[in-house]
């Protein structure tokens, strides 16, 4: 992580390089963190640190680590349940929505984003797969015509994008994750809202079942489940 330059929004600033790193992975689940030491890492003073934290901790980010300050909020079964509910709710409404205005233009894009996670697929990189995944349903949102779709699960996804990229994926799983999308944007373009909205459900739900479980294992990032 490079050294930010100090600007009025500095705790702005240091709070996305945090955030960016929590989700990404480079701070894992239950990792300790110090003003201190993030101070030096970004060449700031600890004021913006803390203000960082502080906001961070509201987001559910950061939790407390006793007489050892503070850290990465540790992953937990119970809470991909609830953030993969919020998440179907979501998707489902946006789908029915998306569907009832899926044109060319529209059909052209989603085919495009199949391609491109397709592509991620073969390339096995863990980070372009998740993007490629955020960005087809992020598109669904879009595409749905109401903005507040997106705005509504920007939190959600920062939390689902930690989640997916803190559990390995194999080529195999992630297929069947694209095959799924496949058949969600057949029933968008289709026009077919009911079975899009059932179709998307059904994919969030059942990514949330197998990222609980392999928590509840404990295996962490030696699952070889796909997030979706």
């Amino acid at each position: 992580m490079t050294q930010l330059v100090l600007q009025p929004d500095l705790a702005e600033r240091v709070h996305d390089a945090l955030l960016e790193s929590i989700c990404a992975g480079r701070l894992a689940p239950g990792e300790r963190v110090t003003q201190e030491g993030l101070a030096a890492m970004f060449g700031v003073s600890r004021q913006p640190v803390l203000q960082a934290l502080m906001l961070l901790k509201r987001q559910g980010f950061i939790v407390d680590a006793g007489r050892k300050g503070v850290m990465v909020a540790p992953l937990d079964p119970d809470h991909v349940r609830h953030l993969y509910e919020i998440r179907a709710a979501l998707d489902g409404a946006a789908a029915r929505a998306a569907a009832a205005r899926m044109e060319g233009t529209l059909a052209a894009r989603g085919q495009a984003l199949l391609e491109a996670g397709r592509a991620a697929v073969a390339s096995g990189d863990t980070a372009r797969l998740i993007a490629a995944d955020v960005d087809f349903h992020l598109f669904i949102y879009e595409a749905s015509g109401n903005p507040l779709f997106t705005q509504t699960a920007a939190s959600h996804w920062r939390h689902l994008r930690r989640i997916m990229g803190a559990v390995l994926r194999d080529r195999g799983s992630y297929e069947a994750v694209w095959r799924e999308h496949e058949a969600i944007l057949q029933a968008l373009v289709a026009r077919d809202g009911a079975r899009a909205e059932a179709l998307v459900r059904a994919h969030a739900e059942d990514a949330a079942a197998r990222l609980a479980a392999s928590l509840e294992r404990g295996t962490g990032s030696e699952s070889r489940l796909a997030a979706g």
